[in-house]
């Protein structure tokens, strides 16, 4: 192709509205910056790429590389130091815009095919503006989005013009330095990763991913007269104990498997085994409270639990909707959430034989 066309990937802001490193958040299943990376890699008109973000943001080994600069101008630059002399077109696209798409990266470069030095892409603000008490004319007003695109040279010398300015949009470089602005339609899925509402937005262009977890556990009584009895977070006054390193609470344990290996995560043992000193006695609750909160990170949201206890005694349900609660609680979802039954095994096993108390749990997620 005459006219090689390159792409700018800016990855290097400090996500501090977001509270966290946005760029890595899981999006559809990989990193949010990935996506605009391989739409990029993939684009059949783009024929190399800079990124500029930290070293520890990995990126295809085939890429250039930059350090980001101070601020956004900065990156820029940085980045066009990186773009071959030979380069006619240069697009600039943030990573935060993880759903760029091959159909705006078109317009934007036929735009620039068509004759245009200054392109950029942009959506027609439909909310109410103020500046103060003045109401602005929206129909006047548009909102901005990447990629932004010019010639090499042109978006080189214009940064050059204008050394001391930090504007967080390239067109205005160029509009300065004397270039007609040519703008095309944005699209409403381009959405800049800014909050954890946008995520949010973002995660509702993929398909729900639903997953299914199963835990079980078992425990035998203990031989130790003055050790309690917990099941699901509840202590019963007057029971036997059962046998364990932590609480031992069999039901609690069969939650935190079930959720746990519904998000491919591992097991309670991996995480809390029973040759660590740490866990010693300590409540299981807590190991709910943490596996769920580990869920959350993942991006994973906990829908349902399901959980039976299989013992002769005590009788479970009498406090079904206590214990339901417990759990719903360490989860952070609501308790109708949260399902518990209770069945014997009508004397027949070590269960039945009241050597021990099991339980079961099925966990669904979904992101």
């Amino acid at each position: 192709m005459a006219d090689k066309a390159w792409a700018i990937l800016l990855g290097g802001g400090s996500s501090q509205r977001f509270g966290r490193d946005k760029l890595r958040e899981d999006l559809g299943g990989i990193h949010a910056y990935q996506h605009a990376i391989r739409t990029f890699s993939d684009h059949p008109e783009i024929q190399g790429i800079v990124v500029v973000a930290p070293d520890d943001l990995a990126v295809p080994g085939h890429m250039l590389r930059a350090e980001p600069g101070a601020d956004r101008p900065g990156s820029v630059r940085n980045g066009l130091a990186r773009v071959p002399a030979d380069a006619h077109f240069v697009l600039v696209h943030d990573l935060a815009r993880p759903l760029v798409s091959d159909a705006l990266i078109d317009r934007v470069l036929a735009a620039l095919r068509a004759g245009a030095t200054a392109v950029g892409c942009a959506m027609p603000v439909s909310d109410t503006v103020r500046r103060g008490q003045e109401l602005m004319d929206r129909a006047e007003l548009m909102a901005m989005q990447t990629p932004q695109g010019s010639t090499r040279q042109a978006l080189a010398e214009a940064h050059a013009q204008f050394p001391g300015e930090s504007f967080t949009d390239d067109l205005e470089y160029l509009r300065r330095a004397g270039h007609e602005i040519t703008l095309v339609p944005g699209e409403s899925a381009n959405l800049k990763l800014t909050t954890p509402d946008d995520m949010t937005q973002l995660r509702s262009h993929f398909p729900t991913v639903t997953r299914t977890g199963f835990g079980y556990d078992v425990h035998a009584f203990s031989t130790d007269a003055s050790r309690p009895l917990r099941l699901g977070g509840r202590l019963f006054p007057g029971e036997r104990g059962l046998e364990g390193h932590s609480d031992a609470d069999a039901l609690l344990h069969a939650v935190v498997d079930a959720i746990l290996g519904a998000a491919s995560l591992g097991d309670i043992g991996m995480h809390y085994p029973n040759t660590d000193p740490r866990w010693k006695d300590r409540a299981s609750i807590e190991f709910l409270r943490e596996s769920a909160a580990m869920l959350r990170s993942e991006g994973w949201t906990l829908v349902n639990i399901d959980a039976t206890v299989l013992a002769e005694a005590p009788k479970i349900l009498p406090h079904r909707l206590e214990i339901c609660g417990l759990i719903a609680e360490a989860c952070d979802i609501p308790a109708d959430c949260v399902s518990l039954k209770a069945t014997t095994h009508e004397g027949i096993g070590a269960i039945g034989r009241r050597e021990g108390i099991a339980a079961m749990a099925v966990a669904t997620i979904c992101r």
